[in-house]
């Protein structure tokens, strides 16, 4: 199961153009991706509003993640203040796999976003969350929050973007993307001693757990003979013949 780090930004002294700032409006978007995240089955640790970047460097690096996902917004330096627009995502030069998230998120939001030729992939040495962290990592910086339009666009389209994104991390990973649903009490129906939660929905795939029989599981999503479950607060893929919804 794909494990991502999600460190939105904790820049509180940012502040937007028309309200709010860098921390509020990256957390709120973070809040919108969780829901896709959990629907594809992709497991996450998130930071917090109290730390810092160099905390989130820390507490990622101590983990076996296999994307650092950081969430920022953009600000134009002195003497442009609300001039400039555009997406860039950025990735470390000699990380392949970084380049490779960072171009998928970077083609994904051009979809969405009103210039889509303002939107790339960048490679940078110069940004810790890039530089310091071993896991593969991309830095969205999401529009300009000191243009008005860049600003409004991002506060108006954090659904939007939540969605293009978790879409984009789901091609990166190789799994399904999956819509989010209700979540439903089941319980393992095996005629033998166990039912294997693997890592992705593949009889071939890694075993994160095993759930006995009569075990309680909530089902969180299906994809064609495969539900995304959480069992004993991990969350993973089983085969749906061998679960019953209660």
């Amino acid at each position: 199961m794909p494990i991502l780090y999600l460190s939105p930004s904790t820049q509180e002294n940012n502040y937007y153009v028309n309200g709010g700032t860098e921390e509020e409006w990256m957390n709120r978007l973070a809040d919108a991706m969780e829901p896709y995240l959990t629907a594809s089955g992709i497991r996450f640790t998130r930071n917090t509003p109290e730390m810092t970047a160099a905390s989130s460097i820390r507490a990622s690096n101590e983990g076996n993640y296999d994307l650092h996902l950081a969430l920022h917004s953009n600000a134009a330096p002195e003497g442009k203040y609300g001039q400039i627009r555009g997406i860039i995502v950025f990735y470390y030069p000699s990380s392949l796999r970084g380049r490779e998230a960072a171009t998928l998120v970077a083609d994904g939001l051009k979809a969405i976003y009103p210039l889509p030729n303002q939107v790339r992939a960048e490679g940078t040495t110069a940004i810790g969350e890039v530089r310091r962290v071993r896991a593969p990592s991309v830095f969205i910086e999401l529009g300009y929050h000191d243009n008005p339009d860049d600003a409004v666009w991002i506060q108006n389209n954090l659904a939007a973007a939540a969605r293009n994104i978790v879409l984009s991390l789901t091609e990166y990973f190789g799994v399904p993307f999956l819509e989010p649903r209700p979540p439903r009490p089941a319980v393992v129906d095996v005629s033998w001693g166990a039912l294997n939660i693997r890592d992705k929905p593949d009889a071939a795939s890694a075993v994160l757990a095993q759930a006995y029989d009569g075990a309680r599981l909530t089902v969180l999503n299906q994809w064609q003979d495969w539900y995304v479950v959480r069992f004993d607060g991990l969350v993973g893929w089983a085969s749906a013949d061998f679960v019953t919804l209660i």
